[in-house]
């Protein structure tokens, strides 16, 4: 038995949940020297804090292939698993304009929906913002894989988190709600881009 597997041998898998789950995101931390700055590290604040992690997004045995599963894993400098980068970031308007996101996603998490040649204002109008949206693209030892965080299909309650093409479409678009109350504590939902629950988005 390796030593992953000694030591966290109940890899909890991550599965996208209605509403309730937040994050933190923390820069190179636990990330290999080659990834360095370019890398982040995605953490649940279940299992740790900014100060301390604990557990960190991984991918399962470093396997570089679509589907695969992703966990929380330990944090190490030394594990290419845990070297992701926000790869591909901007706001939702522009994963709408790229056609990674659907229409009812910009009009609930945008800026401004274009509608019969005209503009008129969503989520991100004059009292909400045009919400944060980036692709985590594993990146071990620093050399892009082309594979995102993502989900499989569409998300629903308990879909499983694993690697997708990067760049195809809305289900490895990760946005930061922030009209959430978390983001004060610098804890963030991050919501699955293929969502179509927006009352209680999955995240």
């Amino acid at each position: 038995m390796g030593l992953k597997s000694k030591v966290f041998a109940a890899a909890a898998t991550l599965a996208v949940v209605g509403g309730v789950s937040t994050v933190g995101m923390v820069s190179a931390g636990a990330a290999t020297p080659s990834c360095g700055n370019f890398c982040v590290n995605i953490f649940s604040r279940t299992f740790g804090t900014h100060r301390t992690p604990n557990f960190v997004m991984d991918v399962w045995r470093q396997g570089a292939k679509v589907n695969q599963p992703i966990i929380l894993f330990r944090t190490s400098n030394t594990d290419p698993a845990e070297d992701i980068n926000a790869s591909f970031s901007g706001t939702v308007d522009d994963f709408f304009a790229a056609g990674l996101v659907s229409s009812a996603v910009e009009l609930h998490y945008g800026g401004q929906l274009p509608i019969g040649g005209g503009l008129v204002a969503g989520h991100g109008g004059a009292n909400f913002f045009n919400d944060p949206a980036f692709e985590l693209e594993y990146t071990p030892f620093g050399a892009g894989s082309g594979l995102c965080v993502g989900v499989a299909s569409t998300a629903v309650q308990g879909s499983k988190v694993s690697l997708q093409p990067c760049g195809v479409s809305s289900k490895t678009v990760w946005i930061v709600d922030t009209l959430d109350k978390n983001i004060r504590s610098s804890y963030v939902p991050l919501i699955n881009g293929s969502d179509t629950n927006f009352s209680h988005p999955y995240c």
